[in-house]
C-alpha cells in the first residue's frame, strides 16, 4: 500500500480551480437506511436506501477580484454546478470524481490576531461519477 500525500488534490468547482486557495476539504458519501424491525427481533433490521453525499472545503481568503474564492462562490451559492474532486492530484490514471453540487452556506472568519479564512457547504445531487484520468 501507498501513501498519498492530501497536498496535491485538486478541487474544481465550475471549471474554477479552487486548490490554491484550500487547506482542507473532506468527501462524504452516506446511504440512508430504513428501520425494519418487526415482532419478535431482539435487535434493530436495517436496510439501505438512497445514497447521498457532501463535501466541505475551507481555506484562505483572497481579494484576488476575479479568480478568487469569493469572486468565484459568491456567485454560485444556491445554485447547482459541478465539482471535481481529484484526492491525488491531476495526472494519467489518478482518481477522479464529478458530481453535481448544490452550492450551500459561504462563510469567512475574521479572527483579530490572524488571517481571514472562509468555509464551503455542497451538497451532492445526483450521481457520483468515478474515473481514471487520460
Amino acid at each position: 500500500m501507498t501513501e498519498v500525500h492530501s497536498k496535491n488534490t485538486v478541487i474544481l468547482l465550475d471549471d474554477n480551480d479552487l486548490s490554491p486557495y484550500l487547506n482542507d476539504s473532506d468527501w462524504t458519501r452516506s446511504p440512508e437506511s430504513h428501520k425494519l424491525t418487526a415482532y419478535g427481533d431482539n435487535n434493530n433490521r436495517y436496510k439501505g436506501g438512497l445514497g447521498d453525499g457532501s463535501t466541505d472545503l475551507s481555506g484562505k481568503y483572497d481579494n484576488t477580484a476575479v479568480t478568487g474564492p469569493r469572486a468565484v462562490i459568491e456567485p454560485l451559492i444556491g445554485t447547482n454546478v459541478e465539482l471535481v474532486y481529484r484526492p491525488e492530484g491531476t495526472g494519467t490514471g489518478l482518481p477522479e470524481r464529478t458530481v453535481e453540487v448544490l452550492v450551500g452556506e459561504y462563510k469567512e472568519t475574521h479572527p483579530v490576531a490572524d488571517y481571514v479564512m472562509w468555509t464551503l457547504k455542497l451538497t451532492h445531487s445526483g450521481d457520483v461519477t468515478t474515473t481514471t484520468q487520460t
